[in-house]
């Protein structure tokens, strides 16, 4: 046989707090009315009022479920935030590879390109050693055209100028034709200097 108590009382036999009251009466698993703006709530009068120990230890075990569900999630944002900053290192670390690729090809072009113009211009230094062979070919008393067989930077690049090429040009042509082997230009890898031997060089102008 079931009957009517206030909210209050009906938390005391049940062992439930007041809100535990309400909540069972909204989800319909509690049968009450109200009266004069109270709530009353029909309980089964066999139900004993019960320890208050035992309500409190209920409310800790809630507590307790409550916190481990939070902590079960915090676990898992903690999982999903360490693999996403794992990602994202690893992309980081691609990309860097990348550019440090790239710039170590630019270095090695830098390079080839400033050894190619280093060799050209050591050519000036190398006037004492054509004065040599010059004196060593005016003692046979040769014409002046035959004494020389080959010809300096400077001479090469007045040579082409009067022929109405740039400086680049100039340049440009000397390098290409050391690469394709033109025995006319020789490229010593010892002493780092170019020999250009004479011609008309009709093919260049």
């Amino acid at each position: 046989m079931k009957k009517l108590v206030s909210s209050s009382q009906a938390a005391q036999i049940l062992g439930l707090s007041l809100q535990g009251i309400h909540y069972r009466i909204k989800k319909g698993q509690l049968e009450s009315i109200k009266r004069d703006g109270k709530i009353f709530v029909y309980v089964d009068s066999k139900t004993t009022t019960k320890n208050p120990k035992q309500v409190h230890i209920q409310s800790d075990e809630q507590l307790i479920q409550v916190k481990d569900e939070q902590i079960e999630l915090l676990k898992k944002t903690i999982k999903f935030v360490k693999k996403q900053k794992d990602r994202e290192i690893q992309r980081l670390e691609k990309q860097q590879n990348k550019i440090m690729d790239v710039f170590q090809s630019e270095v090695d072009l830098l390079k080839s390109a400033f050894n190619e113009m280093r060799a050209i211009y050591k050519i000036e230094h190398n006037t004492e050693s054509t004065s040599t062979i010059s004196t060593e070919q005016s003692s046979k008393k040769t014409p002046r055209s035959s004494q020389l067989e080959f010809m300096d930077i400077k001479e090469f690049f007045i040579f082409m100028k009067e022929h109405n090429k740039t400086d680049s040009q100039i340049k440009n042509i000397i390098l290409n034709k050391i690469k394709h082997g033109d025995k006319r230009f020789i490229y010593n890898k010892e002493t780092k200097e170019v020999i250009i031997y004479k011609s008309d060089f009709l093919d260049l102008i």
